[in-house]
């Protein structure tokens, strides 16, 4: 099977050296042969001779399935590139008097974007004469990190950016995080306060 990759192993006719350090189809150390008797034995067993170590003196090589090897190979590969998440940046908007029920609505959406692995901007935007009430913002913004603390951490403190106050959370490793349903904290509410709540009509998620 030739090689179709520059970092691939040298096989077979491209092992040039005259001696070999060789280890047989079993792993058991043969020792130093005759490059050209390492091939005749991995071709009598109707397997190739693969070089493993070329930095080695004489450099050793193996017998082996070189195409199964090959194939186990890149199928370990691609099952590690399927565990592995991609993460994006999800945004959120609050505005600094937002009431209860649209609060705890974008919290859950928060919640589970950090527990999917995504990173989260949570953005607290001042409308006119609201800038003078930045402290307001900013209590939102720490009730976010307080109430997201066991799935996500913030990146820093609240920073302004333009009539927008925002902040960065980031997701906790699988280990530390927990399902939003083990941890979110219960809220009492009485069902005339759920039904006049109503979210805002600015809303990123």
């Amino acid at each position: 099977m030739p090689r179709n990759e520059e970092d691939a192993p040298r096989v077979n006719g491209e092992i040039t050296v005259p001696q070999v350090l060789l280890v047989d189809e079993n792993g058991v150390k043969v020792g130093p042969t005759d490059t050209e008797e390492a091939i005749r034995m991995a071709e009598e067993r109707m397997l190739d001779l693969v070089e493993v170590a070329p930095m080695a003196t004489p450099p050793v090589c193996r017998i082996m399935d070189y195409g199964k090897y090959r194939y186990q190979l890149q199928k370990k590969e691609k099952d590690a590139r399927k565990k592995q998440k991609v993460q994006t940046l999800k945004e959120i908007k609050m505005r600094p008097k937002i009431d209860e029920h649209d609060f705890d609505f974008k919290m859950k959406a928060i919640r589970t974007f950090l527990e999917s692995g995504h990173r989260v901007k949570v953005s607290v935007f001042f409308r006119g004469r609201e800038m003078a009430f930045l402290n307001r913002g900013e209590e939102v913004l720490n009730r976010v990190i307080a109430e997201c603390g066991d799935a996500g951490k913030c990146e820093g403190t609240p920073q302004m950016e333009g009539r927008y106050m925002r902040i960065l959370v980031t997701p906790l490793s699988p280990t530390k995080a927990r399902p939003a349903s083990e941890t979110a904290p219960r809220r009492e509410r009485s069902e005339e306060k759920k039904a006049s709540a109503a979210p805002e009509a600015e809303t990123d998620v």
